[in-house]
C-alpha cells in the first residue's frame, strides 16, 4: 500500500474516534403533560459540562444521561423541587440556572445591582465636582475693570 492510500485509510479509521456515543433509544414519556413538564424542567438545568447550555440544549454525552436520570426521577414520582435537589447534592448550586438565594449565593444575585448602584455613584460624584468650579466661575465680580 502506497503512502498517500495509507494516510487517507489512517485519516478515514481516525474520523470515527471524534463521533459521540449516542444513546440508542429515545426518550419515552407517557403523556403530553410529562414531556411539558420534562422539557421545562431541563430547560431550568444547565449541563455540568458545557456550562453555558442548558439540560435541554445540550448535545453532551453526560446531558444525555442526565436527561434520563431526570425522566426515571419523574417515573419515580418525585416532584420538580425534590429532582432539583437531587441534582444540587450530586453537582452543586451550579447545575441551577436560577439558584436558591442563600447565604453563598447573595453575591450573585445582588452584586449587579451593587456593582449598578457603585458605578452610578461614582459618576455622580465626578459630574458634581466637575460642574462645582463652572458654577463658581459664572459669577461677576462688578469692582473688576475690564
Amino acid at each position: 500500500m502506497g503512502r498517500p492510500v495509507f494516510m487517507v485509510v489512517l485519516l478515514l479509521l481516525s474520523l470515527g474516534s471524534f463521533a459521540q456515543v449516542s444513546d440508542p433509544t429515545p426518550l419515552q414519556f407517557r403523556d403530553a403533560a410529562e414531556e411539558t413538564r420534562f422539557h421545562a424542567l431541563t430547560a431550568e438545568l444547565r449541563c455540568v459540562m458545557c456550562q453555558n447550555q442548558s439540560l435541554a440544549d445540550s448535545n453532551a454525552q453526560i446531558a444525555h444521561d442526565l436527561r434520563r436520570e431526570v425522566l426515571d426521577l419523574m417515573n419515580q414520582g418525585k416532584s420538580d423541587a425534590e429532582i432539583k435537589q437531587f441534582l444540587v447534592e450530586r453537582y452543586g448550586e451550579f447545575v441551577l440556572y436560577k439558584p436558591e438565594v442563600a447565604g453563598n449565593t447573595w453575591l450573585l444575585w445582588f452584586g449587579p445591582a451593587l456593582l449598578l448602584l457603585a458605578g452610578a455613584a461614582i459618576v455622580f460624584r465626578i459630574v458634581r465636582r466637575r460642574s462645582g468650579p463652572a458654577a463658581g466661575a459664572v459669577a461677576h465680580d462688578d469692582n473688576q475693570e475690564w
